[in-house]
């Protein structure tokens, strides 16, 4: 079933509508998605090492736009749709607590939850709700996920042949890392 869905991924990344698809799938995760675009972005590159580029480009700027969608869904519609969503991802309750703190680190905030696996929603939602400045929301958001995608872009880029074939010899252990990784940075998030 692996070997299916893995094959399955890899044709849909060198399709013509893949960038079109993982522009989709950037914007909706900044703001209300929980599956992260490096779930199209690495196959699309292991696909064609040439567009890692473009593909990182394209990345960033839909993520960044779809930042932008979270920023105003926690300054303009927090009551009924931010705080649901947050709620949902077990941060609910710890919300006006946090609000206070926020703002004194949002650089640092939206700066590691730009780079690491941490739900990028989760800060681009609280720093509208937290009425974090604009531009200084902007210019951090575009600095972190440009140092994300770009720097899987270029690993891919350099050692994309040994790491497909990593994948492939290995895809139910990687499958495996994949899912705890996931499933961890959830569970890191209800707890911290």
């Amino acid at each position: 079933m692996l070997r299916s869905i893995y094959n399955w991924t890899m044709a849909l990344a060198d399709h013509p509508h893949a960038l079109w698809w993982l522009a989709a799938v950037a914007f909706i995760e900044s703001s209300v998605f929980p599956i992260p675009p490096d779930v199209l972005m690495i196959p699309m590159i292991l696909a064609r090492p040439s567009r890692a580029w473009l593909i990182a480009l394209i990345a960033l700027v839909a993520s960044v736009l779809g930042g932008l969608l979270g920023y105003g869904i926690g300054a303009f519609f927090y009551d009924s749709i931010g705080q649901p969503i947050l709620e949902a991802m077990g941060k609910g309750d710890s919300m006006e607590a946090f609000n206070t703190k926020f703002n004194d680190f949002g650089f640092w905030a939206v700066l590691g939850a730009g780079v690491t696996p941490f739900p990028f929603k989760v800060i681009t939602i609280m720093s509208g709700w937290t009425s974090m400045p604009l531009g200084t929301f902007v210019a951090t958001a575009i600095l972190a996920r440009a140092m994300r995608f770009f720097l899987v872009a270029a690993l891919l880029w350099k050692f994309g042949t040994p790491i497909r074939d990593f994948i492939e010899n290995r895809l139910g252990l990687v499958f495996t890392v994949f899912v705890v990784l996931l499933f961890g940075g959830f569970f890191a998030l209800r707890y911290l």
